[in-house]
């Protein structure tokens, strides 16, 4: 028969965990002065948060994706109801308080970028030990993506704990910031086994080292020395303009996008982490994975606001990136 819809291509199952959400907030205004009052226009809520993004935009690629997030109050049922009006599957994890925002001012004259972040609410002893036991309950041998900062009261070996209770079936991807992430990058201290992906944007790997990494090679052998001590069993860092690069045994590869007109950083990082889990969870190697998440994160810089990649720029943005080995 003819006319009927294309089949999706066979994936393993992806569950994207977000337990410190934000509902986003963008708004156009003036140039930002104190003692005055700043009058914001155009603006445009999304449903926010690393794990949100990423399944944002596994789903924006045609891809099957479930999110568990922790939720809270009015602004959390505000967060559930955009997620569910762009259909994705969620699992809401019930917090105390309310789901934090975040506000993102884009101003013209001179073109900046600002970005408010409220924190998320406190988590009571004892309550991440639950939300660790029922992502493992909902986790499928596939990928399970846990991105974004932790809320207050959760404790800084949370990764480590979920890593450990999802075990060998489940390859775990994480894109963390903060004091959990400073106690993973010492080793990998109190893990079962290692996490399959591990992704540091510039900043944290130029905290990391010192100083900025000066070239490709350089950020390769920081990514190395990672594997080496344990902490992953890939390394992906970002290098802004420059692309990202990727470090895995045997593999060492630097991904270089076009040169694009930036509009807005937000959602950059998701993106490619979306792109990069699901070109994986299809099946796809790791150098496909790493040019279609460097086109992805490409096309996202490019969007306004809080808004991801634009899926139907991808084809030929890879065909624009550059990979080398280093």
């Amino acid at each position: 028969m003819t006319g009927l819809p294309a089949a999706p291509p066979p994936q393993l199952p992806v569950l994207t965990v977000t337990l410190n959400p934000a509902l986003d907030i963008a708004a156009r205004g003036g140039p930002i002065v104190p003692g005055v009052k700043l009058r914001l226009e155009d603006p445009v809520r999304h449903p926010g948060g690393g794990g949100v993004n990423v399944a944002r935009g596994v789903l924006r690629l045609g891809g099957r994706v479930r999110a568990f997030l922790a939720l809270g109050g009015g602004i959390g049922r505000q967060v559930a109801a955009l997620l569910e009006h762009e259909g994705v599957p969620l699992y809401p994890f019930e917090v105390p308080g309310e789901t934090r925002q975040s506000l993102t001012v884009h101003t013209e004259d001179p073109a900046e970028e600002f970005r408010f972040v409220l924190p998320g609410p406190h988590w009571p002893d004892g309550l991440s030990g639950f939300a660790v036991a029922r992502i493992a309950g909902l986790a499928e041998a596939g990928w399970v993506v846990l991105s974004g900062s932790q809320p207050p009261g959760t404790p800084d070996d949370l990764p480590a704990r979920l890593a450990a209770r999802l075990g060998p079936r489940v390859a775990l991807a994480i894109d963390i910031s903060g004091p959990p992430l400073a106690r993973l990058l010492r080793g990998g201290e109190g893990i079962g086994r290692r996490p399959a992906l591990l992704r540091l944007d510039e900043v944290e790997a130029a905290e990391l080292a010192g100083a900025m990494p000066s070239d490709p090679a350089a950020m390769a052998d920081l990514g190395q020395s990672l594997l080496t001590r344990g902490v992953a069993e890939a390394v992906v860092v970002a290098m802004g303009a420059a692309g990202s690069v990727l470090v895995r045994p045997g593999q060492r590869l630097h991904c270089l996008p076009p040169s694009v007109e930036v509009r807005s950083k937000v959602g950059a990082g998701d993106s490619f982490v979306a792109a990069l889990v699901l070109t994986l969870a299809r099946g796809k190697a790791w150098d496909e994975a790493l040019l279609m998440a460097t086109a992805a994160a490409a096309s996202a810089v490019t969007s306004p606001g809080t808004e991801l990649f634009v899926a139907d720029d991808l084809p030929a943005l890879v065909a624009a990136c550059r990979m080398e080995v280093v």
